[in-house]
């Protein structure tokens, strides 16, 4: 893998570092897993989207059928379907079902720090 650095940068590490060949070994070492980085890219992509977001919000109360959160997105069902499918795959939502019917609940309550923390960041700018 050491093979696949620029030279430019092998000559950088040489002047900032004592074993450059050590700290290009650790810096290989810092290189995330690509199953975790997909995981994370997964569930970021899911709320890249500003249906998705609202669908998440308006679960906060609890679960709720798609028809309902077709009235709460203002969308027909093949778009809130659509959506839920995406937060489904991404493990942010749950589904129970009922007769035949089809209830949507957060999957986990950590999606509400994310969701708080993006509000946070963007109150700070």
């Amino acid at each position: 893998m050491t093979d696949s650095v620029p030279e430019s940068t092998r000559q950088t590490l040489d002047r900032l570092y004592e074993d450059p060949e050590n700290r290009l070994t650790s810096l290989f070492e810092l290189t995330p897993d690509d199953e975790r980085v997909d995981s994370q890219q997964t569930v970021f992509k899911a709320l890249a989207n500003e249906h998705r977001i609202r669908i998440l919000e308006a679960l906060r109360d609890g679960e709720l059928c798609a028809c309902e959160l077709q009235v709460v997105l203002d969308a027909p069902q093949s778009t809130v379907a659509s959506h839920l499918r995406e937060l489904k795959d991404a493990g942010l939502v749950k589904t129970r079902r009922q007769g035949k019917w089809t209830y949507y609940r957060i999957g986990d309550t950590a999606v509400f720090q994310l969701l708080d923390v993006a509000h946070a960041l963007a109150e700070s700018r």
